[in-house]
Protein backbone atom coordinates (compact mmCIF):
# COMPACT_ATOMS: atom_id res chain seq x y z
CA UNK A 1 0.00 0.00 0.00
CA UNK A 2 1.15 3.59 -0.51
CA UNK A 3 1.99 5.78 2.53
CA UNK A 4 -1.00 7.82 1.45
CA UNK A 5 -3.34 4.97 1.73
CA UNK A 6 -3.04 5.10 5.71
CA UNK A 7 -3.87 8.42 5.82
CA UNK A 8 -7.41 7.16 4.26
CA UNK A 9 -10.12 6.38 6.88
CA UNK A 10 -10.74 2.67 7.12
CA UNK A 11 -14.16 3.44 8.33
CA UNK A 12 -15.43 6.86 6.91
CA UNK A 13 -17.59 8.14 9.57
CA UNK A 14 -19.23 11.64 7.86
CA UNK A 15 -19.99 12.71 11.37
CA UNK A 16 -16.81 12.00 12.74
CA UNK A 17 -14.85 13.94 10.17
CA UNK A 18 -17.00 16.95 10.65
CA UNK A 19 -16.93 17.13 14.12
CA UNK A 20 -13.22 17.57 14.21
CA UNK A 21 -13.68 19.92 11.51
CA UNK A 22 -15.72 22.28 13.19
CA UNK A 23 -13.78 21.86 16.14
CA UNK A 24 -10.36 22.91 14.67
CA UNK A 25 -12.10 25.88 12.25
CA UNK A 26 -13.83 27.37 15.43
CA UNK A 27 -10.59 27.20 17.12
CA UNK A 28 -8.92 28.94 13.97
CA UNK A 29 -11.11 31.40 13.51
CA UNK A 30 -11.67 32.50 17.11
CA UNK A 31 -7.71 32.64 17.19
CA UNK A 32 -7.61 35.15 14.24
CA UNK A 33 -10.73 37.04 15.13
CA UNK A 34 -9.57 37.74 19.12
CA UNK A 35 -7.56 40.24 20.43
CA UNK A 36 -3.84 39.97 20.20
CA UNK A 37 -3.42 40.07 23.90
CA UNK A 38 -5.71 37.38 24.83
CA UNK A 39 -4.56 34.95 22.25
CA UNK A 40 -2.76 31.77 22.90
CA UNK A 41 0.66 31.32 22.24
CA UNK A 42 2.14 29.04 19.21
CA UNK A 43 3.26 26.35 21.72
CA UNK A 44 -0.46 25.60 23.16
CA UNK A 45 -1.95 25.97 19.74
CA UNK A 46 1.04 23.40 18.36
CA UNK A 47 -0.36 21.32 21.79
CA UNK A 48 -3.73 21.88 21.08
CA UNK A 49 -3.53 21.10 17.24
CA UNK A 50 -1.54 17.90 18.38
CA UNK A 51 -3.83 16.39 20.43
CA UNK A 52 -6.80 16.71 18.43
CA UNK A 53 -5.08 15.26 15.65
CA UNK A 54 -3.76 12.47 17.43
CA UNK A 55 -7.37 11.61 18.04
CA UNK A 56 -8.55 11.91 14.66
CA UNK A 57 -5.86 9.75 13.29
CA UNK A 58 -6.65 6.69 15.47
CA UNK A 59 -10.38 7.19 14.41
CA UNK A 60 -10.50 7.86 10.77
CA UNK A 61 -6.97 6.82 9.45
CA UNK A 62 -5.73 3.25 8.67
CA UNK A 63 -4.95 3.10 12.31
CA UNK A 64 -8.24 2.36 12.88
CA UNK A 65 -8.30 -1.09 10.99
CA UNK A 66 -5.55 -1.99 12.98
CA UNK A 67 -7.09 -1.29 16.20
CA UNK A 68 -10.43 -3.51 15.03
CA UNK A 69 -8.11 -6.44 14.28
CA UNK A 70 -5.24 -6.34 17.10
CA UNK A 71 -6.12 -6.29 20.71
CA UNK A 72 -2.91 -4.31 21.51
CA UNK A 73 -3.51 -2.09 18.60
CA UNK A 74 -6.79 -1.30 19.92
CA UNK A 75 -5.39 -0.82 23.43
CA UNK A 76 -3.06 2.09 21.76
CA UNK A 77 -6.11 4.11 20.33
CA UNK A 78 -7.83 3.86 23.77
CA UNK A 79 -4.95 5.08 25.21
CA UNK A 80 -4.72 7.81 23.30
CA UNK A 81 -8.31 8.75 22.74
CA UNK A 82 -8.64 8.30 26.95
CA UNK A 83 -5.38 9.72 28.14
CA UNK A 84 -3.12 11.55 25.45
CA UNK A 85 -5.39 13.36 23.24
CA UNK A 86 -7.12 14.86 25.86
CA UNK A 87 -4.16 15.24 27.89
CA UNK A 88 -2.82 17.17 25.74
CA UNK A 89 -5.70 19.37 24.53
CA UNK A 90 -6.37 20.25 28.36
CA UNK A 91 -2.73 21.18 28.96
CA UNK A 92 -3.01 23.62 25.62
CA UNK A 93 -5.68 25.51 28.06
CA UNK A 94 -8.59 26.62 25.09
CA UNK A 95 -10.51 28.31 27.96
CA UNK A 96 -9.89 31.89 25.70
CA UNK A 97 -10.89 30.43 22.91
CA UNK A 98 -14.22 29.12 24.62
CA UNK A 99 -14.94 32.48 25.78
CA UNK A 100 -14.71 34.22 22.98
CA UNK A 101 -16.99 31.96 21.50
CA UNK A 102 -19.36 32.41 24.53
CA UNK A 103 -19.36 35.39 24.42
CA UNK A 104 -20.89 35.59 20.76
CA UNK A 105 -23.61 33.41 21.74
CA UNK A 106 -27.07 35.05 21.59
CA UNK A 107 -28.97 35.00 24.79
CA UNK A 108 -31.30 32.60 23.16
CA UNK A 109 -28.32 30.38 22.30
CA UNK A 110 -27.08 30.73 25.84
CA UNK A 111 -30.77 29.16 27.65
CA UNK A 112 -30.83 26.30 25.41
CA UNK A 113 -27.35 25.26 25.92
CA UNK A 114 -28.27 25.18 29.91
CA UNK A 115 -29.11 21.63 30.41
CA UNK A 116 -25.44 21.00 28.74
CA UNK A 117 -23.98 23.02 31.01
CA UNK A 118 -26.14 21.38 33.97
CA UNK A 119 -25.10 18.10 32.61
CA UNK A 120 -21.41 19.47 32.62
CA UNK A 121 -21.29 20.78 36.43
CA UNK A 122 -22.55 17.07 37.47
CA UNK A 123 -20.29 15.08 35.28
CA UNK A 124 -17.72 17.49 36.63
CA UNK A 125 -18.07 16.28 40.32
CA UNK A 126 -14.82 14.57 41.49
CA UNK A 127 -16.51 11.31 42.47
CA UNK A 128 -18.96 10.99 39.96
CA UNK A 129 -15.97 12.10 37.16
CA UNK A 130 -13.72 9.24 38.54
CA UNK A 131 -15.72 6.84 38.40
CA UNK A 132 -16.54 7.51 34.76
CA UNK A 133 -13.05 7.35 34.20
CA UNK A 134 -12.36 4.23 35.16
CA UNK A 135 -16.14 2.56 34.79
CA UNK A 136 -15.91 3.51 31.05
CA UNK A 137 -12.25 1.38 30.88
CA UNK A 138 -14.02 -1.33 32.74
CA UNK A 139 -17.09 -1.74 31.23
CA UNK A 140 -15.83 -1.73 27.18
CA UNK A 141 -13.06 -4.27 28.22
CA UNK A 142 -16.06 -6.46 30.12
CA UNK A 143 -15.26 -9.55 27.84
CA UNK A 144 -19.24 -10.05 27.15
CA UNK A 145 -19.06 -6.00 25.98
CA UNK A 146 -15.71 -5.70 24.17
CA UNK A 147 -17.33 -9.28 21.99
CA UNK A 148 -20.46 -7.08 21.33
CA UNK A 149 -18.58 -3.64 20.46
CA UNK A 150 -15.97 -5.23 18.26
CA UNK A 151 -18.54 -6.65 15.90
CA UNK A 152 -21.14 -3.71 15.75
CA UNK A 153 -20.24 -0.85 14.28
CA UNK A 154 -22.67 1.26 16.02
CA UNK A 155 -21.82 0.09 19.32
CA UNK A 156 -18.00 0.58 18.00
CA UNK A 157 -18.46 4.37 17.60
CA UNK A 158 -20.09 4.40 20.69
CA UNK A 159 -17.49 2.89 22.53
CA UNK A 160 -14.77 5.22 20.76
CA UNK A 161 -16.34 8.89 21.11
CA UNK A 162 -17.39 7.84 24.84
CA UNK A 163 -13.49 7.18 25.82
CA UNK A 164 -13.07 10.60 24.24
CA UNK A 165 -15.64 12.44 25.43
CA UNK A 166 -15.39 11.13 28.93
CA UNK A 167 -11.66 11.45 28.72
CA UNK A 168 -12.00 15.40 27.36
CA UNK A 169 -14.32 16.08 30.40
CA UNK A 170 -11.34 14.50 33.23
CA UNK A 171 -8.65 15.68 31.90
CA UNK A 172 -9.99 19.11 31.73
CA UNK A 173 -11.22 18.81 35.56
CA UNK A 174 -7.40 17.44 36.46
CA UNK A 175 -6.00 20.16 34.41
CA UNK A 176 -8.22 23.00 34.69
CA UNK A 177 -6.13 26.75 34.26
CA UNK A 178 -8.20 28.38 36.85
CA UNK A 179 -6.72 29.24 40.35
CA UNK A 180 -8.58 27.24 43.33
CA UNK A 181 -7.26 29.97 45.20
CA UNK A 182 -9.55 32.62 43.69
CA UNK A 183 -12.26 30.34 41.81
CA UNK A 184 -14.29 27.47 42.36
CA UNK A 185 -12.39 25.38 40.65
CA UNK A 186 -10.85 22.27 42.04
CA UNK A 187 -7.97 21.91 44.60
CA UNK A 188 -4.81 21.20 43.20
CA UNK A 189 -4.68 18.15 47.05
CA UNK A 190 -8.17 16.86 45.36
CA UNK A 191 -6.75 16.95 41.81
CA UNK A 192 -3.58 14.72 42.76
CA UNK A 193 -5.77 12.28 44.99
CA UNK A 194 -7.94 11.55 41.93
CA UNK A 195 -5.36 11.01 39.83
CA UNK A 196 -3.66 8.66 42.47
CA UNK A 197 -7.03 6.93 42.88
CA UNK A 198 -7.71 6.76 39.49
CA UNK A 199 -4.29 4.54 38.43
CA UNK A 200 -5.15 1.57 41.14
CA UNK A 201 -7.95 -0.01 39.15
CA UNK A 202 -6.58 0.76 36.03
CA UNK A 203 -3.18 -1.18 36.90
CA UNK A 204 -5.20 -3.84 38.34
CA UNK A 205 -6.88 -4.92 35.57
CA UNK A 206 -3.97 -4.44 33.10
CA UNK A 207 -2.30 -6.74 35.88
CA UNK A 208 -5.63 -9.58 35.14
CA UNK A 209 -4.85 -8.98 31.61
CA UNK A 210 -1.13 -9.83 31.29
CA UNK A 211 -1.36 -12.81 33.53
CA UNK A 212 -4.80 -14.38 32.62
CA UNK A 213 -4.67 -18.06 31.33
CA UNK A 214 -6.22 -18.59 28.03
CA UNK A 215 -7.52 -16.01 26.30
CA UNK A 216 -9.80 -13.03 27.92
CA UNK A 217 -11.18 -11.64 24.37
CA UNK A 218 -11.82 -14.33 22.06
CA UNK A 219 -13.28 -12.25 19.29
CA UNK A 220 -10.01 -11.43 17.62
CA UNK A 221 -10.11 -15.19 17.17
CA UNK A 222 -13.35 -14.85 15.54
CA UNK A 223 -12.40 -11.62 13.38
CA UNK A 224 -8.81 -12.92 12.35
CA UNK A 225 -6.02 -10.61 13.47
CA UNK A 226 -3.97 -8.26 11.21
CA UNK A 227 -0.77 -9.63 11.17
CA UNK A 228 0.25 -13.23 12.35
CA UNK A 229 0.91 -12.54 15.77
CA UNK A 230 0.51 -15.28 18.27
CA UNK A 231 -2.74 -14.48 20.46
CA UNK A 232 -0.81 -14.83 23.52
CA UNK A 233 1.41 -11.82 22.51
CA UNK A 234 -1.25 -9.79 21.58
CA UNK A 235 -3.20 -10.13 24.76
CA UNK A 236 -0.01 -9.77 26.35
CA UNK A 237 0.95 -6.22 24.69
CA UNK A 238 -2.71 -5.13 25.37
CA UNK A 239 -2.59 -6.14 29.16
CA UNK A 240 1.09 -3.74 29.55
CA UNK A 241 -0.59 -1.06 27.65
CA UNK A 242 -3.55 -0.91 29.54
CA UNK A 243 -1.36 -1.30 32.71
CA UNK A 244 1.53 0.87 32.47
CA UNK A 245 1.34 3.79 30.33
CA UNK A 246 -1.79 4.96 32.48
CA UNK A 247 -0.05 4.79 35.82
CA UNK A 248 3.15 6.84 33.79
CA UNK A 249 0.44 9.18 32.76
CA UNK A 250 -1.09 9.70 36.09
CA UNK A 251 2.20 10.39 37.84
CA UNK A 252 3.20 12.91 35.42
CA UNK A 253 -0.49 14.47 35.82
CA UNK A 254 0.40 14.77 39.48
CA UNK A 255 3.96 16.06 38.77
CA UNK A 256 2.07 19.19 36.68
CA UNK A 257 0.12 19.21 39.31
CA UNK A 258 2.48 19.87 42.01
CA UNK A 259 4.41 21.96 39.59
CA UNK A 260 1.48 24.10 39.43
CA UNK A 261 0.63 24.14 43.28
CA UNK A 262 3.89 25.29 44.21
CA UNK A 263 4.29 28.05 41.28
CA UNK A 264 1.08 29.41 42.97
CA UNK A 265 1.89 28.97 46.52
CA UNK A 266 1.70 32.33 48.43
CA UNK A 267 0.58 34.32 45.34
CA UNK A 268 -3.40 34.75 46.60
CA UNK A 269 -2.16 35.22 50.39
CA UNK A 270 -4.04 38.32 50.86
CA UNK A 271 -7.61 36.63 48.73
CA UNK A 272 -7.01 33.52 50.63
CA UNK A 273 -7.09 35.35 54.08
CA UNK A 274 -10.36 37.04 52.60
CA UNK A 275 -12.10 33.83 51.79
CA UNK A 276 -11.17 32.23 54.96
CA UNK A 277 -12.42 35.57 56.74
CA UNK A 278 -15.59 34.88 54.92
CA UNK A 279 -16.52 31.65 55.85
Amino acid sequence: MPISSYLLPYDFSPLTLLSYMLVLGFYGVALLKMPEKDRPGSGRIITFTLGVMLCYGVMQTRFDYYSQYMFFVHRGQHLILHHLGPILIALSNPLPVMRFWHQKMSRSLRYWLQPVGWIYRVLQQPLIASFLFVGLIYFWLWPPIHFDAMLSRQLYWIMNWSMLLDGLLFWWLIFDPRSPAITNALGYGKRILLLALVAIPQMVLGAWIVFSRGMVYDVYEVCGRAWPMPPETDQLLGGLLTWIPPAMMSIIGILIVLRRAMHEDGKFPRRRSLAGGNA
